[in-house]
């Protein structure tokens, strides 16, 4: 589990692609204080895997469904990626409960100043618009985001200085495409609603029967 609150900005220095997979290295500093293998460490947002380390160098393989469902595929050599580790059991939860389960990409359609803030905004698809409400949570490339304003076809965070300075978020530009992690509480309700097979005999005209 993670919390949305980047470490971090790692480089990655390769992107291996096979047929339907791949292996990519990334370069960092922070996160080897305490580093194992097979640990997980969120990059853009996605949960990956610990296969190797060496010389601040950590490697990882993509599958194909995350592959389908991120950018990852996208990055080459050179680019900045946001990473965070997995969160400690004695650390402050200070984000929100990420899982690194990447529901789908947005494109980013504007980004703007306000003050000393920056509003950007995304668009996305309606499965993926569904789980997103006005002041809820949403990580973009993992990093722990409030929503400030939502529609039918895209939404809207605002960026801290902070933010701005120790994530990669303001290094985008309009049309690139960003991994977008609904909030898990959303999709547990959505899941158990449309899930619930029983026929409740509590309705509308039950409850304005009994004054309710």
């Amino acid at each position: 589990m993670f919390t949305g609150i980047i470490e971090e900005t790692g480089i990655v220095k390769s992107l291996k692609k096979g047929a339907k997979s791949a292996e990519i290295s990334v370069k960092a500093e922070k996160i080897f204080d305490d580093i194992h293998l097979g640990d997980s460490i969120a990059t853009n947002g996605v949960c990956l895997t610990v296969t190797s380390f060496e010389n601040n160098i950590f490697t990882a393989d993509i599958m194909n469904e995350t592959l389908k469902r991120s950018s990852l595929g996208q990055l080459k050599s050179g680019d900045l990626v946001n990473v965070e580790r997995a969160m400690a059991a004695n650390g402050r939860f200070g984000g929100h409960i990420v899982s690194g389960h990447i529901d789908g990409t947005g494109t980013i359609l504007s980004i703007k100043k306000d003050d000393i803030a920056v509003w950007v905004t995304i668009s996305a698809k309606p499965e993926i618009l569904k789980f997103i409400v006005e002041k809820g949570s949403v990580a973009l490339d993992g990093i722990s985001l409030t929503v400030a304003d939502v529609n039918n076809t895209c939404f809207s965070v605002s960026i801290i200085p902070h933010t701005g300075t120790n994530t990669t978020l303001l290094t985008k530009k309009i049309g690139d495409v960003i991994n977008i992690e609904n909030d898990i509480i959303g999709k547990y309700v959505e899941k158990l609603i449309t899930n619930n097979k029983v026929e409740s005999k509590i309705t509308k005209e039950f409850l304005a029967k009994y004054g309710f």
